[in-house]
């Protein structure tokens, strides 16, 4: 198109018009809807408002938009180009008039408020293109505001860059200054507010302009200098006062610090220049009625007299030139300051004449001393006593005290001791990651604590304040308020401040409020603010609502460390509701927490042989054969005389080596223990945890007849606090007495099992007279535990060991954030070790380093000093930080044993027990293998020699913190870091100055040498992907739950999300485009809501893996959340048909998804995710929601008729015709995912702690989330919610009538008899049972299962009750679904077991037909259970017991689990599933009184009931320990499952 048709609006094409619409501000939706139309130049002409809003549906707001914009545009000049349209000229822009201006006002009260937002806070492209942006005037586009009010502040320090300093909105600065004594600034105010809108160049050309005029200004005034953007001068009348703080909106910082480029293009000397002018601060501003982020961007000038010493400062300033659209630099021109002015020099004769005279007084200003008098020292320690004791010695014991704090650091940690001897009422919580690894944890590990959001505290309608104090257990333990969500929460993540003060500001305002004025009198309590971390909004918006409720700051009091904190929060509270002074006299500032600790704590109140023997059951020995051992390889054993081999030589050459290096952070050997056993070294510590196992250990040997073969003992520990060796100390001094042994890892259960028989066998006569044996496993998962218990237990039946013979004796170790909690879970089989040292082992400790402080240095034995210390924050942290520091000072960062350091760090920083093995890091040294082919040298000489060449090649430095490991199994040499602490320490300092740690890990992924050498090849990669792909999870013993990788949060956290997606994406190329690395990715894109992006990875993904479950779940979930986002932005909008269509498309993909996820999870073997289910029915709401809440539909009622019939309005009938057949199918779907997750959840126990490591939200409650869901799906389709049960027209409104009751399936039936009270129970199961009566005839096989399911619960609850059905109805409904039991559910078979049980008064003929009906049902239901079952291991996924069979008659027969259960309701969960697996439950009289036993006989391990005769009964035993070896008359208890009747507490007949 030539230049002069594009003048022509006529001319424009389709494409054109789209770039004019959205220059000034449309909405993309409507842009393409136009460029569909075919909307070019001509047809914009003579558009209409009535063709914009009845074709395209748009908005009024929107048609004003073009319309008016149009017509403005119509009117221009017709030489105007389109590009100066976009970008107007200075001179253009100062042309518009003022009427103008008052037009574009009295427009923009006519447009919608989200219109007049975007005019509040950047200007919109229309007023570029009607020229309303002015140019380089900058007050000439600011508008009016309402008086507000304004106190006077002081400016940012001068010269002080990067501190914790803010401004408060329309606070006002003292008035610009000009030259004073040259070192005190002068001061100059520029708006800005206006120019900041503008488009990059434009923006960086205005503020070099202003910076360079005021910079060389000051310079050739040899004065420092500040010019402050964002604060008025007052030009115009504008309603604010000059030097008025409104800050100015930010978007790119960059910008602003590259405009000092000009520098370079404007300035002779910019050298100098550069050296003078600081970068530029940016100073936030904070308005708490704001809705964005604002800055008063300030450059600070510093003409040492060094520099500028005979130097006159010319400058050519930019200027944007509208007619070339381009930048041009004006003559040059030399600059000062006149007054508080920066103006052009009118003499330079004259100012280059009295030049030596501003040097010699700069130089003068330089060399005078500062004149400032040190401020007096305060008596903190005073005033913090008499502040949070109000004058009193003592804290009184009924002072409640209220906590507000944000984020702790580690030292802090180490000093709240005087926090947890305070009466806490509550505790507002800024820190989302509290609850896993801040003051939240460390509270708990002392004090209950309700954890609890800000919406907790809204009080609901018709409860009362003391009602809701007892439901929150106020003044009964610490209510923990997590104000701005919680990491390790579902659904609770933190938020930015803008997002928090739009979503959260009013329910803090409501809970203080609440707090102060409803439940808390005055005087009875003191809130304190400890600001441990960098001052963010919203606490500071707590501070202002407490000082606003408790009228004033009588009993408020602030603790600041640091002062930096305090000095924003000094301004924000002195700027907004009270002055400076206030604040200061109740604040201690300055005071380190390890002496406010000490301070508060002090006032509250409160030889060569080669033989290897082994124990034997008549307390004897038998020699261990050499080849004996090695078949049992999946065993490191440890035998009575171990170690006695060692020679003296070695002993005298290596003893202090083996010493040094356990002592160093090496694990510890055998020799450590035998060493110090035969007097050569001192002895090994044994920590109290210690004798707590052996204590344990005694009492599984004490003979119990009732005790299983397989006992199980766990120690779970902080991660290096020696947990593991308190393990190997009780193998130790247990070696003579019991047969020990280590499980190496790599082994499976069966094979360890098959092992461990052979080592308890070995050299016995008797199989059931064996000794023990104690078997250490270290850091396996719970799976694997159970499967290792249950293979001991599976052989020892099948060997047929006597009936109460302990066998093994499984020693777990394992790492965990919270020994503590596991160990109250399960007193009696859990001991805990943790960093904290009791009295006895500080006393131990300390005499212990006493002695090695003698003989090494503490940098040689650094884990022992930690250990030494409690492993206390602040001394560990201080300790760690000194040493690394020292050690790394003068370390030479361009080597490779350098980049060696960073790799094995970050390694070891993000990977629990990662290493590099030798052979990779002699790779990337490049070490030769002097030794290679040399195979006669011995191989222990070789081996040292090899280690000394390659310590050899190693710096100081790196010899200190690595430690070397040798792999038990594959004897592969590997270093690590000496600990965990010291390698994040490293890792820090190391690339504090460097580079940053993503740089460092596409480095490490980079590096060809590590990734292709061989030798440890496996173990290199599992670590590298782990690095970039393992999830953290709490149930592995991890400190927390991560989203993606440590390493990636912490990237995308601390650099960028940019940065992130870089990592995976190299990661996904290095590991030969891993389709899993590709599902990371889209999840990533989707937690940034880049659904573009994320959309592409995942279909990647799927493409590579299109039968995977989580891959297709994950897909599934970005649309999903695409379609939650589409629905969000759609709030403000009038819903209709044709705005929906988009949002409608990405849900029904969504669908589609995971509807493909629950074909591959069913189809799957070893697959038992059901996530799909879920994610179907939760899109499928979420739909339903968006239909019945949007204006398509006329009613509730038609939307129902579109969904389930054939009907279709004609309002949807063209925008949706793509979009029907989905759509009506969408009942069904939600229909069938919700019958799923049922009959899965009634066939199997729910294990909340399944581990599905793709699933970004796994549910934790899955039985409580099908319940809301089927009341949400049966509350969409029961017609009107006003509409009574007996006047629903539909048989299937009657059904989802039910739904929303809670009655639609067998799971949510028997929730009802456990969620709910009594009496609500029965009520509830009483309408369900009416309304199945109104389908009378019309009830199919799932209506009549939940009929008599309903019926069956009721008779557990109300045996009484009058809606209730007789069994023999029950049992005659039952005959309809048997006749084809290929059809018929599973269910219903399991319903025949239950109805027709045999009762005692029947005749043998009755029975012997009913126990026929019930074995015809249980062969169909065990094949059922298998197809089911899968592959998938029967520990991982186990069979639920939903009834019980009682000693009534009747339904009252039928006895609820939930029964049983409460007898032992107030155990630990895991105390109460090892009595009931003992059989230690069954022995209660409760039990003996509703269960009844019944009788049978064990035949080959297999139990069979006494009754039928024409057929064997065969009924599973609930636990195999319990069915005897021989054929044996028995009883038990009667269970009922989905599998099939069930044995518990099988018992021998006394004879």
């Amino acid at each position: 198109m030539e230049e002069k048709d594009k003048l022509n609006i006529a001319k424009w094409t389709e494409s054109d018009v789209s770039s004019w619409l959205r220059n000034i501000g449309v909405k993309e939706v409507y842009v393409k809807k136009l460029y569909d139309e075919e909307v070019d130049g001509h047809v914009l002409c003579g558009i209409n408002e009535d063709y914009l809003t009845n074709k395209t549906g748009m908005k009024s707001g929107q048609v004003f938009l073009i319309i008016s914009n149009r017509d403005k545009l119509m009117q221009s000049q017709k030489g105007t180009k389109l590009d100066q349209l976009k970008q107007p000229s200075p001179a253009a822009a100062t042309e518009t008039s003022d009427s103008q201006k008052a037009q574009s006002a009295k427009l923009l009260q006519q447009c919608p408020a989200s219109a007049k937002e975007t005019k509040d806070h950047k200007k919109d492209a229309g007023e570029i293109l009607t020229g309303k942006i002015p140019p380089d005037e900058e007050t000439e586009g600011q508008s009016t505001v309402p008086p507000v009010l304004k106190k006077d502040c002081k400016p940012r320090p001068f010269g002080k860059e990067g501190i914790n300093f803010t401004y408060v909105k329309h606070n006002v600065l003292q008035p610009e200054t000009g030259v004073l004594d040259l070192i005190s600034p002068c001061h100059e105010y520029k708006s800005f507010e206006t120019a900041a809108t503008l488009e990059r160049t434009r923006l960086q050309s205005k503020f070099a302009n202003e910076l360079l005029r005021f910079g060389t200004g000051c310079m050739n005034m040899r004065s420092n200098g500040t010019i402050h953007f964002g604060v008025m001068d007052s030009r115009g009348d504008t309603g604010y006062v000059h030097g008025e703080i409104i800050g100015i909106p930010v978007t790119e910082k960059d910008m602003y610090v590259d405009a000092l480029d000009y520098i370079e293009r404007c300035c002779s000397e910019s050298e100098h220049v550069r050296r003078c002018i600081r970068p530029p601060q940016f100073i936030e501003v904070i308005d708490l009625t704001a809705e964005d982020r604002r800055y008063v961007v300030e450059v600070d000038v510093v003409p040492l007299v060094s520099i500028v010493r005979h130097k006159v400062y010319a400058v050519r300033l930019p200027k944007f030139n509208q007619s070339t659209n381009k930048i041009t630099l004006e003559k040059d021109t030399t600059y000062c300051r006149v007054g508080a002015s920066t103006k052009p020099v009118d003499d330079l004769g004259e100012f280059y004449r009295q030049l030596p005279e501003r040097d010699a007084l700069r130089e003068t200003a330089e060399s005078r001393p500062c004149a400032t008098i040190p401020e007096a020292c305060q008596d903190l320690g005073r005033k913090l006593t008499m502040l949070i004791t109000g004058g009193r010695r003592y804290i009184d014991k009924g002072q409640w005290f209220i906590l507000v704090t944000n984020r702790f650091g580690s030292e802090d940690m180490s000093n709240i001791d005087f926090l947890m001897n305070l009466n806490i009422l509550c505790v507002f919580d800024f820190d989302p990651d509290s609850n896993v690894s801040g003051f939240c944890q460390e509270y708990q590990k002392r004090h209950a604590a309700n954890l609890h959001f800000l919406k907790d505290y809204i009080v609901p309608s018709g409860m009362g304040i003391e009602e809701f104090q007892n439901q929150m257990h106020l003044f009964e333990q610490t209510s923990w308020i997590f104000c701005n969500g919680r990491n390790d929460f579902r659904g609770k993540y933190p938020s930015d401040d803008m997002t928090w003060f739009k979503t959260k500001k009013t329910q803090l305002k409501e809970c203080v409020s609440l707090i102060c004025k409803q439940i808390l009198p005055k005087g009875t309590f003191t809130v304190v603010f400890l600001l441990t971390s960098p001052v963010e909004g919203p606490l500071l918006h707590t501070y202002s609502e407490f000082f606003a409720d408790m009228g004033g700051h009588e009993d408020i009091l602030c603790i600041s460390e640091s002062e930096e904190n305090f000095e924003k929060w000094q301004s924000f509270a002195g700027g907004s509701f009270c002055d400076e002074d206030t604040v200061t006299h109740s604040s201690v500032v300055g005071m380190k927490m390890s002496h406010i600790n000490a301070t508060l704590q002090r006032i509250q109140s409160v030889a060569s042989r080669t033989t290897k023997h082994l124990p034997t059951y008549v307390r004897g020995e038998c020699l261990l054969e050499a080849r004996e051992e090695e078949r049992m390889s999946s065993l490191e054993i440890l035998y009575m005389d171990h170690s006695d081999e060692t020679t003296e030589d070695f002993i005298a050459a290596e003893k202090e080596n083996i010493e040094q290096h356990f002592y160093l952070g090496g694990q510890v050997d055998w020799l450590n223990f035998w060493l110090a056993e035969k007097k050569h070294l001192g002895e090994v510590i044994q920590r109290d945890a210690y004798h707590d196992v052996f204590d344990l250990l005694s009492d599984c040997l004490k003979n119990n007849a009732d005790q299983p073969h397989t006992q199980g003992l766990n120690i779970f520990h902080h991660p290096g606090s020696g947990g593991s060796t308190v393990a190997r100390q009780v193998l130790w001094n247990s070696r003579r007495k019991l047969r020990c042994a280590v499980v190496k890892p790599s082994y499976s259960p069966i094979t360890v099992s098959e092992h461990a028989h052979l080592l308890r066998k070995y050299e016995e006569k008797d199989i059931s007279k064996c000794v023990p044996v104690l078997l250490l496993v270290e850091d396996r998962d719970d799976e694997f535990l159970d499967d290792l218990k249950f293979e001991l237990e599976m052989a020892s039946k099948k060997q047929r060991v006597l009936h109460g013979a302990l066998c093994f004796i499984v020693l777990s170790c394992q790492r965990s954030y919270n020994p503590e909690k596991m160990c109250k879970e399960s007193p009696l089989h859990n001991v805990q070790v943790t960093h904290k040292l009791s009295d006895e082992e500080k006393r131990q400790f300390a005499s212990k380093r006493r002695m090695l402080e003698q003989q090494y240095k503490p940098e040689f034995i650094l884990t022992f000093v930690l250990m030494s210390e409690g492993f206390d924050h602040q001394k560990i942290a201080e300790y760690v930080e000194h040493f690394v520091k020292n050690l790394l000072m003068g370390i030479d960062h361009t080597t490779v044993v350098t980049r060696l350091i960073h790799y094995v760090a970050m390694l070891n920083t993000y990977v629990q027990n990662s290493f590099l093995s030798q052979s990779h890091c002699e790779a990337l040294l490049a070490l030769p293998m002097y030794l290679e082919g040399s195979r006669t040298v011995q191989d222990e000489v070789r081996e040292q020699f090899c280690r000394r060449v390659f310590e050899d090649t190693l710096t100081e430095p790196a010899r200190l913190v690595l430690i070397h490991l040798r792999d038990e199994r594959t004897h592969i040499k590997s270093i690590r870091m000496i600990h965990p602490l010291v390698a994040k320490e490293i890792l820090q300092q190391l690339l504090r100055y460097q580079k940053k740690e993503s740089d460092l890990a596409l480095e490490l992924l980079r590096d060809d040498v590590l990734f292709q050498h061989r030798f440890g090849r496996e173990d290199y990669k599992r670590f590298l992907r782990a690095l970039f792909m393992k999830r953290d999870r709490v149930s592995k013993g991890d400190e927390a739950d991560s989203f993606f990788s440590p390493l990636v949060e912490h990237v995308r956290d601390t650099e960028s999300a940019t940065k992130a997606i870089d990592l995976l994406t190299e990661a996904y190329k290095r590991f030969d485009k891993d389709p899993l690395f590709a599902q990371h990715l889209a999840r990533l894109y989707c937690s940034e809501e880049k659904f573009e992006d994320a959309e592409r990875w995942a279909e990647t993904a799927a493409r590579k893996l299109p039968s995977h479950p989580f891959v297709l779940h994950t897909k599934g979930q970005v649309y999903r959340k695409w379609f939650q986002a589409k629905v969000t932005a759609m709030k403000k909008q009038r819903k209709t048909a044709e705005n929906l269509v988009d949002a409608i498309t990405t849900a029904v993909k969504a669908m589609d998804c995971f509807q493909d996820a629950q074909r591959a999870a069913v189809g799957d073997a070893e697959s038992m995710s059901y996530s799909g289910f879920f994610a179907a029915v939760e899109v499928g709401c979420g739909l339903l929601k968006l239909f019945f809440t949007s204006c398509v539909f006329s009613d509730k009622e038609e939307c129902e008729r579109y969904l389930l019939t054939d009907y279709i309005p004609e309002e949807v009938r063209k925008p949706w015709d793509s979009l029907h057949i989905k759509l009506k199918s969408l009942q069904s779907v939600i229909h069938k995912s919700l019958e799923w997750v049922s009959e899965d959840l009634t066939f199997f126990q729910t294990d909340t702690s399944t581990d599905e490591e793709d699933l970004e939200d796994p549910l934790k409650d899955p039985k409580k989330w099908l319940m809301s869901n089927s009341v949400r799906y049966g509350k969409y389709f029961s017609g009107p919610d006003d509409r009574t049960t007996s006047n629903l027209p539909t048989p299937l409104m009657v059904r989802m009538k039910i739904h929303q009751l809670g009655g639609g399936n067998m799971t949510t039936i028997f929730s009802l008899m456990t969620w709910q009270n009594r009496k609500d129970q029965v009520k509830t199961l009483e309408n369900i049972i009416s309304l199945y009566k109104l389908l009378k005839g019309k009830m199919d096989q799932i209506d009549t299962i939940n009929y008599i399911m309903t019926n069956i619960a009721l008779g557990c609850l109300s045996c009484q009750s009058k809606a209730l059905a007789s069994l023999r109805e029950l049992q005659d409904l039952s005959q309809r679904f048997v006749n084809n039991k290929q059809k018929c559910q599973s269910k219903a078979l399991f319903l025949r077991t239950l109805l027709f049980w045999p009762e005692d008064h029947e005749s043998e003929e009755e029975k012997e037909e009913k126990y026929d009906l019930i074995l015809s049902a249980v062969r169909h239901l065990s094949k059922c259970y298998h197809d089911k079952m899968k592959d998938i291991s029967s520990r991982r996924r186990k069979i639920s017991t939903l009834f019980f069979l009682g000693s009534g008659n009747g339904l009252d027969k039928i006895v609820h689990k939930s029964r049983v259960g409460s007898a032992t309701a107030s155990q630990p969960v895991s105390e109460k599933k090892i009595r009931w697996y003992h059989g230690e439950g069954w022995k209660m009289p409760e039990i003996a009184k509703h269960l009844k036993r019944v009788s049978g006989w064990t035949e080959n391990g297999k139990v069979y009931l006494d009754g039928p005769q024409r057929s064997e009964f065969t009924v599973l035993a609930h636990n195999i320990a319990s069915v005897p070896h021989s054929n044996e008359n028995v009883t038990f208890y009667l269970g009922f499952t989905m599998r099939g009747p069930m044995a518990y507490n099988v018992t021998v007949t006394k004879r």
